[in-house]
């Protein structure tokens, strides 16, 4: 057993319910899964029903892929930009009305830079009535549903096709379910998705925690009332972990801060 593999052990539910107490993360949905070897993981909350936020966009990315794969859309088709998925983004956007995206530029900027236009497009592409019944059916995503399209502010975007009633869902368990599939390659066109996690933006949470020569292939998720992180973590010892983090805070710059202390005092068990 390798010193990794001993320390991994020592990690507990206890020890993360202390350390999100310590560091005022709450409330918490939390999930932890080594991938390279057989150890139990850590659940905590992990089907609690928190917004997702932009961390829909991995699976949506995944309901892409398999349009691809099954012959329905190819990489090089181009999509409208249309003033109807217009809304702001943290980073400029190349998405404009009159300008045609590629599918793979799409992917990239809704993954990499969580550009919501993108998102909003590929749910006129997929259907979100389809794309829901995909998750649950393709990868047994079973609290992951596409309802209403993503606003960068208020006012929300004007979605005609949205029932008024029924909120975007993506649970931790279904994000830590994503990030395992993507890490064994059980989706299509994983090394894609991986690489365009790989090259995330934003990096002010659960990277800043990690220990040096850690990589971590990450989705991250913010509103006026969550702030999540998430993804594939892969350590300088060779160990591989899924971790997903929720939280029922608003994203300021006070509260993703507090991911960092959180990922390092956990980081120091793995």
């Amino acid at each position: 057993m390798t010193k990794g593999e001993k320390a991994g052990a020592m990690l507990s539910e206890d020890v993360v319910l202390e350390e999100a107490a310590r560091w005022g993360i709450e409330p918490l949905s939390f999930v932890l899964r080594r991938l390279d070897v057989e150890e139990p993981g850590i659940a905590i909350a992990a089907d609690r029903y928190l917004y997702p936020a932009s961390m829909l966009k991995t699976p949506l990315a995944l309901a892409v892929l398999e349009r691809v794969a099954q012959g329905g859309a190819r990489f090089e088709d181009r999509l409208d930009v249309t003033p109807a998925n217009m809304t702001p983004n943290d980073l400029d956007s190349p998405l404009v009305p009159g300008y045609r995206a590629s599918i793979d530029e799409l992917l990239d900027l809704m993954i990499t830079r969580s550009d919501n236009v993108a998102t909003n497009m590929f749910y006129d592409l997929l259907g979100r009535t389809q794309a829901s019944a995909l998750m649950c059916a393709r990868f047994g995503l079973h609290a992951t549903q596409f309802h209403r399209k993503l606003s960068g502010a208020l006012p929300l975007i004007e979605d005609a096709q949205w029932d008024g009633v029924h909120r975007n869902m993506h649970s931790a368990s279904d994000a830590a379910h994503v990030f395992e599939a993507i890490a064994r390659t059980r989706v299509p066109f994983a090394w894609k998705i991986h690489r365009l996690l790989m090259e995330q933006r934003w990096n002010n949470k659960l990277p800043g925690g990690l220990a040096p020569g850690d990589t971590f292939a990450h989705k991250t998720g913010d509103t006026d009332e969550v702030t999540h992180d998430g993804g594939i973590l892969y350590t300088a010892s060779g160990a591989a972990y899924v971790i997903v983090v929720y939280t029922g805070m608003e994203s300021t710059e006070a509260n993703n801060g507090k991911f960092v202390p959180f990922m390092r005092a956990l980081r120091q068990h793995l």
